[in-house]
């Protein structure tokens, strides 16, 4: 049963009947047999009231088709103006969507993918700042890289002579580059310190393995050190039997596989038997008298002369 309701004032009775029209409408935009009873009808406005029918279609429970219609001033005919499908008040919906960076989870990138790095990304900082130019007393300056290049003109007349300008070796990106620093970015404080609660929470002195452990990975030769600011804190497993072989480890991690650990305890010693069958107890045959003296046995011949 329909029903015809309003948004701030009654609806236009014309477009309210014409239920006929927006079903027709409905049904030529749905799929056959989708469109199912009429369950309301909602003025809009003056002259202009929506339609909706149950939508029948599989995988849009909940969903409604919406036809709104309407009519000029004066007039007597009433023309359709639009239909779409809508959701309901319980209809079934697709999760609010979610960006890409804020869905992304360690592991989920395969071979092949790409994961761009935002530019104001907290985690990265630039691996050098200030002006690509040294002051003109500095070792690196253009100046010194001038006098370099002269003396090399002088004594050798091949491709350093005829170069237009001094190289690049002079600048701070050179250097740089040739002290394996030309990473345009490296990682910042904050990313260190968000790496760091990340390993101490997988392989810190705080899990359960470590509470176990019968050292920690500070005295282990299987811990490989580190470079930079970080080996303070962590190192690298290097035992294939560790489950932390391969991982970045707190230095208070720890694990049964400790390189000091090797002694084998020795195999458990059985209880002694309550009854030792193994040994032979000796029994007298003419068990003694406590007193010493032994009774001697009667002859058979002083039976009879008692």
């Amino acid at each position: 049963m329909s029903a015809a309701t309003t948004r701030g004032r009654t609806p236009d009775r014309l477009c309210v009947e014409a239920v006929g029209l927006a079903r027709s409408a409905a049904e030529e935009a749905a799929a056959p047999g989708t469109v199912g009873e009429h369950v309301e009808a909602v003025g809009e406005g003056d002259r202009v009231v929506t339609h909706f029918f149950e939508c029948r279609e599989p995988g849009y429970r909940g969903w409604r088709w919406a036809v709104t219609v309407t009519r000029a001033s004066r007039a007597k005919v009433v023309t359709l103006d639009e239909s779409v499908l809508l959701p309901g008040p319980d209809a079934l919906l697709a999760p609010e969507w979610v960006p890409w960076s804020e869905r992304l989870r360690p592991g989920d990138l395969g071979p092949g993918d790409l994961l761009p790095t935002d530019a104001d990304d907290l985690r990265l900082e630039p691996g050098y700042t200030g002006e690509d130019v040294p002051p003109p007393n500095s070792a690196v300056s253009h100046e010194m890289a001038d006098l370099v290049e002269a003396e090399d003109a002088e004594v050798t007349s091949g491709p350093p002579a005829n170069l237009p300008a001094a190289p690049s070796r002079g600048s701070i990106a050179a250097v740089a580059e040739e002290l394996g620093m030309a990473r345009p970015r490296v990682l910042s404080r904050y990313g260190l310190l968000t790496s760091a609660e990340r390993w101490e929470e997988q392989y810190g002195p705080r899990t359960a393995m470590a509470q176990a452990a019968p050292a920690s990975c500070v005295t282990c030769a299987f811990l490989v050190p580190i470079a930079g600011s970080l080996r303070q804190a962590f190192g690298v497993c290097a035992n294939e039997y560790s489950p932390a072989d391969g991982h970045m480890v707190s230095l208070g991690f720890g694990c049964g596989g400790h390189s000091e650990a090797a002694v084998m305890p020795h195999p458990p010693q059985p209880a002694p038997p309550v009854i030792d069958e193994t040994q032979v107890d000796p029994l007298p045959l003419h068990p003694s008298d406590d007193s010493g003296s032994v009774e001697p046995p009667v002859p058979p011949e002083d039976l009879g002369h008692s």
